[in-house]
């Protein structure tokens, strides 16, 4: 039978992890080191991510790459989830540039992204029959619907989610941060790690399935 993180396992991290970033917004940081917190921490996952590929290329098996990406997942949840909940609760103390947009037209943004991402999260359930991050590992390889069109249809969701929300805000640093350093690292997480699990998971027909459809920008997919 291939390996499963029990769920009791799984609990308790997804508890550390809501009990943390439930009590980041809360912390009160003078700006220079809420500045670190943003930036620094995203910087994180980087170096997370690199040790993570390193310990599964050491023994590339379906058990061994369940196991990481669980923990891989956990530590991503601090290292971006503490910097986006601070990004979130403090971008109005950040001085920078105003947008020009009006505030509706940036919360319509955010409600057409934000169900895109929805969408994203259903699609993984039941053609994947799995949840986003360590919720619950994708059991089948998604490859259709949304995912026909790219790899990773959740990430780009996520991406415009949150540049909607710094147009919402009108701030132009809350959307250069996204741009500079949150994208950066969700998107080096990916390449340097995702795809190599998921190619240890599903094998062939993941790597068919990486063959025929991009990584982030969508097309019309190929039959």
């Amino acid at each position: 039978m291939r390996a499963t993180v029990h769920l009791p396992t799984r609990a308790v991290l997804l508890a550390i992890i809501f009990c943390v970033l439930w009590f980041v917004p809360d912390v009160p940081l003078p700006n220079f080191l809420n500045i670190l917190v943003i930036t620094g921490g995203i910087l994180l996952t980087f170096p997370l991510t690199w040790w993570a590929r390193r310990i599964l290329d050491k023994q590339p098996t379906f058990d061994r790459a369940v196991w990481i990406t669980t923990f891989l997942h956990f530590g991503l949840g601090f290292t971006l989830g503490i910097p986006f909940i601070r990004a979130i609760t403090t971008h109005d103390r950040w001085p920078g540039w105003l947008l020009p947009v009006p505030s509706g037209v940036g919360f319509a943004l955010v409600l057409v992204t934000g169900a895109a991402c929805l969408l994203t999260v259903i699609n993984l359930a039941l053609r994947g029959l799995g949840a986003p991050f360590f919720i619950s590992l994708s059991r089948k390889l998604a490859a259709d619907w949304l995912y026909a069109w790219t790899r990773n249809p959740m990430v780009l969701a996520v991406l415009a989610w949150f540049i909607s929300i710094g147009i919402w805000f009108q701030s132009a640093l809350f959307v250069c941060w996204v741009i500079i350093f949150f994208a950066p690292a969700l998107l080096f997480f990916v390449k340097v790690y995702e795809e190599r699990e998921l190619e240890i998971r599903f094998g062939a027909s993941y790597l068919e399935y990486k063959a025929r459809t991009p990584m982030l920008l969508p097309r019309r997919p190929r039959h």
